[in-house]
């Protein structure tokens, strides 16, 4: 039997909130995936709680990684979320450059360093200019709106957009050293929901509607990625992935709304991990 897809996954863990770790872990778990979990930072919830514990894990990361080397370990994929630290992005572009001299794996980067226009607290603008340090390392990205603002110094807007100024973003992100970048949660002036992405190898670009459920929780950038990536590993073509993710994401949104779920929470993705297995028939992603 062929081995499983193994992922170096470097991500915070929170303990409630449904986010990071505790979402990639079971996603990519169930897509057949085995998850090798390097936390960049412990919390006892998210920092949307009004409390919550936080434990940088910069100064373990290093020897964490090295006894993986020393027990030669080789991944697929390298797959990078929240940072705690400015030090912690030099870390992962030297782990990111050791696993790839040992074998080929996909380098997937979402760039988790704000949302709605703002940055995170925790990010100073040394953080900012060193992310795009390691966005050049990566293969895929996957920022939102407000991410993309600040990988490109745009002015962020929340007003809809243009076919024209999405694919001008996401060639300018490819630009940055990804083959592929995909944004998450635009809306269109036409009024679409989709996530776009470009494929520079292939020079092309794709809008994949999704079907958005007025309520927004935390931790849904870490479903979609996890979800894409598994799709991935599966050997999904891109948009494929990308919509088969997109489908999943909606329906969790939906089945969290309908239950009155608090939105700290997060989704409840657990009661639908049976979709997981139900393939889409009819795909609705185009060429833009």
């Amino acid at each position: 039997m062929k081995n499983v897809p193994k992922i170096a996954a470097i991500h915070d863990m929170s303990g409630m909130g449904r986010c990071s770790m505790t979402v990639i872990m079971p996603v990519l778990s169930a897509l057949g995936c085995q998850v090798c979990p390097l936390p960049t930072a412990l919390l006892s919830n998210h920092s949307k709680f009004e409390n919550f514990y936080f434990f940088d894990f910069t100064e373990h990361m290093e020897e964490y990684y090295l006894n993986w080397e020393k027990n030669n370990a080789e991944f697929d994929c390298v797959y990078s979320g929240f940072i705690g630290s400015e030090k912690q992005i030099d870390i992962l572009i030297e782990i990111i450059n050791k696993i790839k001299a040992k074998r080929d794996a996909l380098v997937v980067v979402d760039p988790v360093m704000g949302d709605d226009g703002i940055t995170y607290k925790t990010y100073t603008d040394k953080m900012v200019e060193k992310m795009s340090r390691l966005v050049n390392k990566a293969d895929i990205i996957t920022p939102n709106m407000t991410e993309v603002s600040i990988l490109l110094g745009e002015k962020y807007s929340n007003e809809n957009i243009s076919t024209e100024i999405l694919k001008l973003y996401l060639n300018k992100l490819c630009s940055l050293g990804p083959d592929i970048a995909v944004i998450t949660g635009v809306t269109t002036e036409d009024g679409e929901n989709i996530n776009a992405c470009y494929d520079k190898k292939n020079n092309e670009y794709w809008k994949i509607p999704f079907q958005l459920v007025g309520k927004r929780y935390p931790g849904t950038g870490d479903l979609f990625t996890s979800l894409f990536v598994g799709y991935l590993m599966k050997g999904k073509e891109l948009p494929k992935a990308i919509e088969e993710a997109s489908r999943f994401v909606s329906l969790a949104v939906k089945e969290t709304f309908e239950a009155g779920t608090p939105c700290l929470e997060g989704v409840m993705f657990e009661k639908i991990m049976k979709e997981l297995y139900t393939e889409i028939e009819n795909y609705n992603y185009t060429k833009i």
